[in-house]
Parts: structure tokens; sequence; C-alpha cells
């Protein structure tokens, strides 16, 4: 059955950030035979003076399978690895989500959508996790981890939040490739502009940088691109910058 395994507020300033966390994790996971787990996403919340966080507020999202007697261990096991490998002063949550057809998915992706534009508490978290039977729980100081570990899961079934763990290396900054050269990566299901078109395999795109990240539209792993500059000899479309890939 598949899974989603939301985790938050692993961290502080000294330490890895919760994105090495949840690799860490899913990692450890599949070396125990628990899980077979696929790409990490990270989820940006509200940025709010009331809301405790290491630098940004983002929570990571593991999507896995794994067999229906397995979930409990699952849980066990993610529960020890917050309270062994979590950092001093953090709030670890930890969500984990079946994803079937009794999953009343609207609620927890409301849930996910409201924690990006307002302050949340964590017992409208407990309530929601009670109320869709989902586990939610906290591992360490204020475990106000469990709104994002929970806001998590919400945002990456819902199918178009979030950025894939990871930066991809396709080719030098000034460089060009199809559209069809990079599909041809497993990491990448598509590229799109930021009207939402789909460019077709034949479109040529340039490299703003060295490295590429993807991000989640369309229940799909994609690389987003833009207009390249007006007048310029060259293809129409280029990546984005490390500094606009911020805004997803």
């Amino acid at each position: 059955m598949r899974i989603l395994i939301g985790i938050d507020d692993t961290d502080n300033l000294d330490s890895p950030g919760s994105g090495t966390a949840a690799e860490n994790l899913a990692r450890a996971l599949q070396h125990n035979g628990l899980a077979q787990c696929e790409g990490i996403t990270r989820h940006q919340l509200l940025v709010h003076a009331d809301i405790p966080f290491t630098s940004h507020n983002s929570s990571m999202c593991i999507p896995a399978t794994c067999e229906a007697g397995k979930v409990d261990d699952v849980i066990s096991f993610g529960r020890s690895f917050l309270e062994n490998s979590s950092a001093e002063g953090s709030d670890p949550g930890l969500c984990v989500v079946i994803d079937g057809s009794r999953l009343d998915k609207g609620a927890l992706i409301s849930f996910g959508r409201n924690a990006k534009q307002n302050v949340l508490d964590k017992q409208a978290a407990y309530d929601l996790a009670n109320a869709l039977g989902v586990h939610l729980s906290e591992h360490g100081g204020t475990g106000g981890g469990v709104i994002g570990a929970l806001a998590a899961t919400g945002l990456r079934i819902c199918g178009n939040d979030g950025r894939y763990r990871g930066w991809h290396h396709f080719g030098s900054a000034g460089e060009a490739s199809t559209v069809a050269e990079l599909c041809n990566h497993d990491c990448v299901d598509a590229v799109r502009t930021d009207a939402g078109e789909v460019l077709g395999p034949d479109e040529m795109v340039v490299f703003a940088e060295d490295t590429v990240k993807t991000v989640l539209l369309g229940n799909t792993r994609v690389i987003p691109v833009a207009k390249a500059t007006a007048g310029q000899p060259g293809p129409r479309w280029t990546t984005l910058t490390k500094k606009e890939m911020k805004r997803f």
C-alpha cells in the first residue's frame, strides 16, 4: 500500500536540516526492508513571528510503499528515528498517512493549504488526525512539528506543491538540451512554463545555472522554465535560478 510520511522541526541552527533527516529516514526504512521510498518533497509553510522555526519553516514528505502488515513497524521505526536523531532544542513531529480510498483527502489538503497561509496550533492538527484516523505524534520539545508534519502530507497529496529534494546536473550554465533529453532522466516527467504549458519534446531549453531542481506540479515531477531574454539568439526557454526556485 502507499503511505505518506511527514516530518518537521527535526533540526536546530547548528545541525543538518529536516531535508537531510528525511533522506536518512527514507534510506533507513529501505535498508531495513520496511518500505520502498519515492522522491522526497519540501513544502514551504507560513513564515510568521508567532511560528517557531529554524530557518525557513518548511516540512518534508516521504511517499513510500509498504506491506499492509508493516505500517505499524514503519510508524515505530519513524518514532524511534526522530527520538534518536533529532537535534537538541528541536520540536519534531511525525505523521504517517495511508493513502487509500477511505482517506478524506480534501480535509487533509485543506489543512496543508491553511498551514501555508495561517498560524495553526497543535490541537487543530491532532483534531484532524484523529478525525481522519492517521498517525500523528510528537517526539521532543514542544512537539510543534506535528503541524508541519501533517501539513506536508496534505500538500503532497494535492499534487501541486513543493520542491523535490536534491539538485541535478544535466549540463553547464549556458548549454542547452531538448525537452526529450531532459525527460529521459528518471527524475523528470515534464518541462513546464509559468503559464502551465507543457513543452513539446523538440523544444530547446538553456540552463541558467549548472544545476536544476524539479517541483511537484500536476502530480508529476516537473522542471519549471521561463521565457529566455527577448531578442537574444538561442532557445526560447530557460531553467530557473536557485533564487527563482524559492517561490516553489
